[in-house]
């Protein structure tokens, strides 16, 4: 099985290879540091440095605490983050600077994989979320690396399809040190997989440790004095090809009842800005951008956030919070960034990237679901009408993202063990 991904990874590179040649032609980050994807960088010395691997943005801002963490407790070690996608390596600078290294994970390659592990020596790897990379496994064990996956979850998707590969996945789970799941249905997916219960301990969502910045609340109360305080808003955040028309025909049926409401939409990603934008142009809104607005006027009806990274300060300006990707089957985003700022918190039927931490919000009354797109405007519309059950929404989706923060000090834990192993 590993001679045959082997050969399909060979075989399949440069397709790959193509695919980003096609997206650098919409997102020029796509079109640079090329070499890195092979193991090859020109760093300082990064030899028994700790590194943290988070695919986007999504697993970076889910990484953030710990990372601080690790900087915190191992002042001494050089820290590596590395990422897949531009926009996860723009984050990474964002939240860390020049404190940390950053570099694009390899492909899964016999040679790419030694050369990063040449020049690289790391100490300790975690791995966050998702992310059963065979050969940087195998390699991992071989070099005496001590790997952890943490914030590990498994969609029933990706449990299908890894389970195509069964005895491949089973042998790199092997060389893990430690799964820290998220849940007990992660632990139980990963268990089906093939790891073993000593590797497994359910330590909860790194995502409820992450911080609130007082900035983001400074700068949304700010947005709001810009637009009118007393204006009802609703963001529709993460949201993706397929259902962002859905989002604006709500927001039409919202405007027919509340003609100043505004709607923020942040599509989930960068190269598909423009698109949004000149859809929501062609419905006659009156638009605004976050690259050439700033931020929405008076007059502005929908806000296209064009922009990475600032999720949180429209959150902390919005009354209502629908986070998208969930509309579609593509399974949802993170809901505890609106939960964190006391939002009322939309989504749509399809979660199961994210299934026990949206069903916590729902079973508390902080989040509520819609059935179908032709119902969002109904929903989103009964809530902004509503002062005192947004507020209880809003009171209850923080009560579910404070109860279940800790996640931090237990993976902590399994670090310091490992090092000390």
């Amino acid at each position: 099985m590993r001679l045959i991904y082997n050969c399909a990874m060979y075989l399949f590179t440069p397709l790959v290879m193509l695919r980003l040649m096609a997206r650098g032609m919409r997102y020029g980050d796509y079109h640079v540091r090329w070499r890195e994807r092979f193991g090859r960088f020109p760093l300082p010395r990064l030899h028994g440095c700790l590194w943290v691997h988070a695919v986007s943005v999504g697993e970076v801002n889910a990484a953030e605490p710990l990372v601080k963490a690790l900087m915190e407790a191992y002042p001494h070690a050089p820290m590596l983050v590395t990422t897949v996608t531009p926009t996860g390596s723009e984050r990474v600078r964002q939240l860390f600077g020049d404190r940390v290294h950053s570099v694009y994970l390899p492909y899964d390659l016999p040679f790419a994989v030694r050369s990063f592990l040449r020049n690289t020596r790391p100490r300790l790897a975690v791995i966050v979320e998702t992310e059963i990379w065979p050969n940087l496994y195998f390699a991992c064990r071989r070099h005496g690396i001590p790997l952890l996956i943490a914030n590990a979850r498994l969609s029933e998707r990706s449990l299908r399809g890894y389970s195509r590969m069964s005895s491949l996945v089973k042998g790199a789970l092997r060389c893990v040190s430690h799964i820290a799941a998220q849940s007990r249905t992660d632990a139980a997916r990963y268990r089906l997989l093939g790891a073993e219960p000593s590797q497994l301990t359910v330590c909860g969502n790194l995502k409820f440790d992450m911080p609130v910045p007082d900035d983001a609340l400074v700068a949304g109360k700010a947005m709001r004095e810009a637009w009118g305080t007393g204006r009802p808003v609703w963001i529709a955040a993460s949201t993706h090809e397929g259902e962002e028309m859905s989002v604006l025909e709500a927001h039409l049926d919202v405007m027919r009842r509340l003609p100043d409401a505004l709607l923020l939409i942040a599509p989930r990603h960068p190269e598909r800005f423009k698109a949004v934008e000149s859809s929501v142009r062609s419905l006659g809104f009156q638009v605004g951008t976050r690259s050439a607005d700033g931020v929405p006027g008076h007059g502005t009806q929908c806000f296209v956030i064009d922009s990475m990274g600032e999720l949180l300060r429209f959150f902390a300006a919005c009354d209502v919070a629908f986070v998208g990707g969930s509309l579609v089957p593509i399974g949802g985003h993170n809901v505890l960034e609106p939960a964190a700022l006391s939002k009322p918190v939309l989504v749509g039927p399809y979660t199961f990237n994210f299934e026990e931490i949206t069903q916590a919000l729902l079973d508390e009354s902080g989040g509520q679901r819609v059935a179908s797109a032709d119902k969002l405007g109904e929903q989103v519309l009964s809530l902004l009408r509503d002062h005192d059950r947004r507020q209880a929404m809003g009171t209850a989706a923080r009560h579910v993202f404070d109860s279940e923060r800790g996640s931090v000090g237990k993976v902590m834990k399994l670090v310091d063990r490992l090092l000390q192993e």
